[in-house]
């Protein structure tokens, strides 16, 4: 066996993705540390990690966003790189600056990518530079209402505001009509600031029924950059995603191979290294435009390791190292359909409300071709303090139809019970029946669409 890359990694994150990089560490023969929370001290990455520190009680401020007391467990552990996972810290600059300041390597880009591309407003300018198609708005960030209502009459009807430092399917707001604008400005602002800790805001077209297809770029530190296809992630609700897929079902060849050169060509102008993805709004009149690129790996990244065979998180723990990519493009061709459903801890009957608390019975499904990736376990308790993600479940095929059925299948045998725990399996079954989704013919708004005769009954 070749040396592995790092002796010892630290995993700022937890839940089922700290338990994926933990996993690729163990496979590449490096030692791994997971920092918790209190509310974490018995969970699937403690139990699994080489070494494990406390950094502070439940709240995610004091705790996993509490940068001085991670890079003080990576330095007590003798850690020589800290991969951030998904959310939290994983596109905070700022962080990255600070592990290099204390001799650590960021597993991601560096600061002054995620710097530019966290921007999402400077991130429009400096993609359309680079020849990417961005959706009409603005050009920076907007200065006032009467600013934002003087762009939306110049572009048109229906706009969206979002948070120049938004993420996640938060800080974002549609409006249909001018006497809506200045209140949605006001609120939109207000969360930004809560949120994210940064108020500014930009605006562009809003597009109806519209479909929601990414591109996974992954570059090294030696200038080169490759693709590895698309994911459509149209079915969400609250801009959350909810099932993801790839290919993305009912793309023409020129479109899918017209997106996937303009995300490597957007990497490659900034620089880029590592994991990202190219968010592209795709039209009903079959144009694409880019909505945001992401420096970090993806919730959905399986359903792209599926289709290509290719361990992504292995791949971004190499190349920080500075290793070269260990594959070529003409590598990378993509086989079968994979999908992938979030289940979340939420009622769907009672608008996705969260369902904490502590499991009774948990039993994931299995079979051929069948992924689950979880911290989950019987007796764990689902907690308020973070995301309600429960399990990602994907599956691969070698055609949609097969897929579909091999997830409904997977489904259907999920065991999961707790006092006053719910989950989204069975609402994500009805998604994978619907007409709409089976055709491949489905957009961002197949979800409201679903709960709108919930919504009249009530």
């Amino acid at each position: 066996m070749t040396n592995p890359p790092f002796s010892t990694v630290l995993i700022a994150n937890r839940g089922e993705i700290a338990l994926r990089v933990a996993r690729a560490c163990r496979e590449l023969g490096i030692r791994t540390v997971a920092v918790y929370s209190t509310a974490d001290r018995d969970s699937a990455v403690v139990r699994f990690a080489d070494r494990s520190v406390h950094i502070g009680p439940a709240p995610a401020k004091a705790s996993y966003l509490n940068v001085p007391a991670i890079v003080e467990a990576a330095q007590q552990t003798g850690a020589q790189a800290v991969h951030p996972g998904y959310g939290f810290l994983s596109e905070d600059p700022d962080f990255a600056e600070i592990c290099e300041a204390h001799g650590l390597v960021f597993i991601g880009p560096p600061p002054r990518v995620m710097q530019q591309l966290g921007d999402k407003a400077v991130a429009r300018t400096l993609m359309a530079e680079a020849g990417l198609p961005v959706l009409p708005g603005s050009t920076g960030a907007l200065g006032s209402p009467a600013e934002a209502e003087a762009l939306a009459r110049q572009v048109g009807f229906p706009v969206i505001l979002k948070a120049v430092a938004g993420g996640g399917g938060r800080g974002m707001a549609v409006v249909r009509a001018g006497d809506d604008l200045r209140l949605a400005y006001h609120r939109t602002r207000a969360h930004a600031r809560a949120v994210f800790g940064d108020e500014r805001l930009y605006l562009e077209r809003f597009v109806e029924d519209a479909r929601h297809v990414e591109v996974q770029v992954l570059c090294d530190r030696h200038g080169t950059v490759v693709h590895l296809g698309e994911r459509d992630c149209s079915v969400q609700r609250r801009h959350q995603k909810l099932v993801e897929e790839s290919p993305a079902p009912n793309l023409s060849p020129r479109m899918r191979e017209a997106m996937c050169a303009a995300a490597v060509r957007g990497a490659a102008a900034v620089g880029f290294v590592g994991a990202g993805t190219f968010e592209f709004v795709v039209t009903p009149g079959g144009e694409y435009y880019l909505m945001e690129v992401n420096c970090r790996l993806q919730v959905e990244h399986p359903v792209t390791e599926w289709v290509t065979g290719f361990d992504l998180v292995r791949e971004q723990i190499t190349v920080a190292a500075g290793a070269p990519l260990s594959v070529s493009q003409a590598d990378l061709v993509p086989r079968g359909v994979a999908l992938e459903c979030r289940v979340n801890a939420e009622d769907p009957e009672r608008d996705f409300t969260p369902a904490p608390g502590t499991l009774t019975e948990f039993v994931p499904p299995g079979g051929p071709f069948v992924r689950v990736d979880t911290h989950a376990f019987t007796g764990w308790r689902i907690g308020p303090d973070y995301d309600s993600l429960l399990a990602k479940v994907a599956v691969w095929a070698p055609d949609r139809a097969q897929a579909i059925a091999r997830m409904q299948r997977a489904l259907g045998e999920f065991r999961v019970d707790g006092p006053g725990v719910r989950t989204t399996a069975g609402f994500l079954g009805e998604v994978l029946d619907h007409p709409l989704f089976r055709a491949g013919g489905h957009t961002t708004g197949l979800v409201a669409t679903m709960r709108e005769p919930a919504r009249v009954a009530n």
